[in-house]
């Protein structure tokens, strides 16, 4: 009598590992396209920024969170992660455009290479200029109106300062913007009249007295385009970032706030 063939079986529990295995490689596919995007979302969109110093109070605060448009002048190098190494490249800028007068832009020092944010004072071809720690820009005096006198104490060195508060608005801006000044015979409050070249932009803080920009000795004077690094478009989730004490001005949290 002929003997009957069986049907070899499966190792015990195999169809239950290749599951875990295809389960395992489309989890690994999904988290490899998502960081691919996300990638290229903050090289060629939007770069995000935290703000570590109080150079661009009240405006923004230490520990503020920006989403930078970094198509909104051109793409250079400085767009790039790691943008100021790469020298290779050179420093042309593709599909550029001029900030307008007020922006407020990050980009990175062409002296230290450290990435920077401020506000644009001055457009190719204008003269800026400080005199009694007033601004002139192309020769107009800049009205500024008091807000109010008040004291924070600064993130890294713990010293109080005591600061007015006013609103200002530049020639060409829609809105006006907040300034701190501690005094009108700063370091920096006489100053020019420097003309500004072609091809490169003039940089000033909101916080005047405490904002190494383009008007210190040691700051980065006239920016290239090719260094400018894209548009700051919004704050999103900035925590309380320093301590309550009476009569000291403290930031409480904000989530959300258009530049």
């Amino acid at each position: 009598m002929a003997k009957s063939k069986t049907k070899k079986e499966s190792p015990s529990g195999a169809p239950g590992k290749e599951k875990k295995k295809a389960t395992l490689a489309s989890e690994l596919r999904f988290y490899g396209l998502f960081l691919l995007a996300y990638f290229a979302f903050i090289t060629f969109a939007y770069g995000q920024y935290r703000i570590p110093s109080e150079s661009m109070q009240p405006t923004l605060e230490v520990g503020d969170r920006l989403y930078v448009s970094k198509f909104a002048y051109g793409y250079s190098r400085h767009d790039l992660p790691f943008g100021g190494k790469m020298k290779f490249l050179g420093d042309g800028v593709i599909n550029a455009s001029l900030p307008e007068r007020g922006d407020v832009v990050v980009f990175r020092n062409p002296k230290s290479g450290i990435v920077m944010i401020k506000r644009v004072a001055g457009l190719p071809g204008d003269e800026i200029q400080y005199r009694n720690g007033r601004l002139y820009i192309n020769g107009d005096l800049i009205a500024r109106e008091k807000v109010e006198t008040l004291l924070y104490r600064e993130h890294k060195t713990e010293v109080v300062v005591g600061v007015t508060k006013y609103t200002e608005q530049w020639p060409g801006e829609d809105k006006t913007h907040f300034i701190y000044e501690q005094s009108d015979q700063g370091a920096n409050d006489q100053r020019g009249p420097d003309i500004v070249p072609e091809g490169t932009l003039y940089f000033i803080g909101d916080n005047r007295d405490n904002s190494t920009d383009s008007r210190a000795p040691g700051g980065p004077g006239y920016v290239p385009m090719s260094y400018v690094i894209g548009r700051a478009e919004m704050m999103v989730l900035s925590l309380n970032r320093c301590k309550e004490e009476e009569g000291l001005r403290c930031p409480g949290s904000r989530w959300f706030m258009k530049l």
